[in-house]
């Protein structure tokens, strides 16, 4: 008798521990499938700052509506558009703004301008111009004021903060030519001539451009905030003329082909100087988007555990960069190398990852995993695990086929410059 109730404790104790593995096999698949259906909200919180913003709530709109990019007879790939927007909209504050991040306290200059070109593009004017009308009040206060330009951060509030960054100004200037291009040409021409008055007063004797301002003190010059101010100012005159010389003698490898990031270092190459170098520059070569496979490499997402392959910023490769490599989709679809821009698109949609507040909602992290930014900086916590604005935008750039630097990409420069 003892050995039977031996045996049925045996048969119990296995039963158990069988029941266990089936319960932890059902739950990893649901939380890969949360993953990829982009919809459902069942992984648990990645986000280690759950706290709402001290500033202003979200702004209500229609991406509030819980159920968009649902009807079943709706083409997939407007439907994610929907719920990549969808966020974008979720996040923006009141005031216009929007954090970086899901549930962050950051407001980033750059990441306001791709939003508002990530509105341009899907045709949600509205949007782009509370975003642009925030900075439109700020022409007099901040952009004219001191230094001159734009603050790289504020806070939800407003409240500005870190260097005035030529290459963020950039992009907002970029912003408003798109706006300009598709929708009025008046509505912001003040902010876009003072923006293009502070650009060109940042060039130096050699043709180069400082890099922004910090207080007083004037910030080296850099190659990718060229790139970005070629492209921002219109036209083509003395200042780009100039801007091209300094570019060709002072950052530019004759024997790679390629734009030099960081001269006689390491780091002497970084991916977005391909790609929006390739996207500003009239004739630039095709190859040096070739010559971005020194920065591929393969690695598992930290949400989901998704392997994936992309472009890292440098050639650390220990991450999949997805903003950089949604640059290099959009690039690839200029060169008309349709190939590797649904190669790399497919890529990053398996990044996707759902909103932790708001129901059919989904964006991409800024990272796959942790690891380095250009340079040996680490990434913030929360890089890899919480939604994004910069990747999100390009990635919608790279849904639509839309080269936010095409606005002003034909400028009629002279072939011997």
């Amino acid at each position: 008798m003892q050995g039977v109730k031996t045996m049925e404790y045996i048969l119990i104790r296995h039963m158990r521990n069988f029941l266990k593995f089936i319960f932890w096999v059902v739950l990893s698949l649901t939380v890969s499938l949360s993953v990829l259906s982009c919809g459902e909200k069942d992984i648990p919180p990645h986000n280690t700052d759950q706290n709402d913003p001290s500033g202003d709530e979200p702004k209500p709109g229609d991406g509030d509506k819980p159920g968009d990019g649902d009807n079943p007879g709706e083409n997939p790939e407007t439907a994610q558009i929907k719920q990549l927007e969808s966020w974008l909209e979720n996040i923006q504050l009141k005031n216009g703004l929007l954090t970086s991040v899901e549930s962050g306290n950051n407001v980033s200059l750059y990441d306001n301008a791709l939003a508002a070109l990530a509105f341009i593009a899907t045709g949600h004017y509205d949007r782009a111009e509370a975003i642009l009308d925030y900075f439109n009040s700020r022409v007099k206060s901040e952009l004219c004021n001191g230094t001159g330009g734009y603050y790289q951060f504020r806070s939800v509030n407003g409240v500005p903060s870190g260097n005035r960054w030529l290459g963020d100004n950039a992009w907002m200037l970029i912003a408003i030519n798109n706006y300009a291009a598709k929708v009025d040409p008046d509505r912001y021409s003040t902010m876009q001539k003072e923006l293009d008055r502070w650009i060109r007063s940042l060039q130096d004797t050699d043709g180069g451009l400082w890099g922004g301002t910090d207080g007083a003190k004037v910030i080296a010059k850099n190659t990718e905030g060229m790139i970005d101010a070629y492209c921002a100012v219109c036209g083509y005159d003395d200042f780009h003329k100039n801007l091209l010389s300094h570019l060709r003698t002072k950052r530019y490898d004759k024997n790679d082909g390629l734009l030099v990031s960081w001269p006689g270092n390491k780091y002497k190459y970084a991916l977005d100087n391909h790609s929006w170098g390739y996207c500003t520059f009239e004739d630039f070569p095709k190859s040096v988007l070739d010559k971005a496979s020194m920065y591929l490499n393969t690695q598992r997402t930290t949400v989901g555990g998704i392997t994936v392959t992309g472009f890292a910023p440098d050639i650390d490769r220990d991450i999949v960069w997805l903003e950089g490599t949604g640059q290099m989709v959009v690039a690839y679809q200029k060169a008309g190398d349709k190939a590797n821009a649904d190669k790399y698109l497919a890529e990053m949609k398996k990044t996707l990852i759902p909103s932790q507040r708001y129901d059919n909602c989904c964006g991409l992290p800024y990272s796959s995993n942790p690891g380095t930014t250009y340079g040996s900086s680490q990434l913030w916590t929360g890089a890899d695990t919480n939604i994004c604005v910069s990747s999100t935008a390009w990635y919608i750039f790279a849904l639509l086929g839309f080269d936010p630097m095409e606005v002003t990409y034909s400028r009629g420069t002279p072939a011997s410059d």
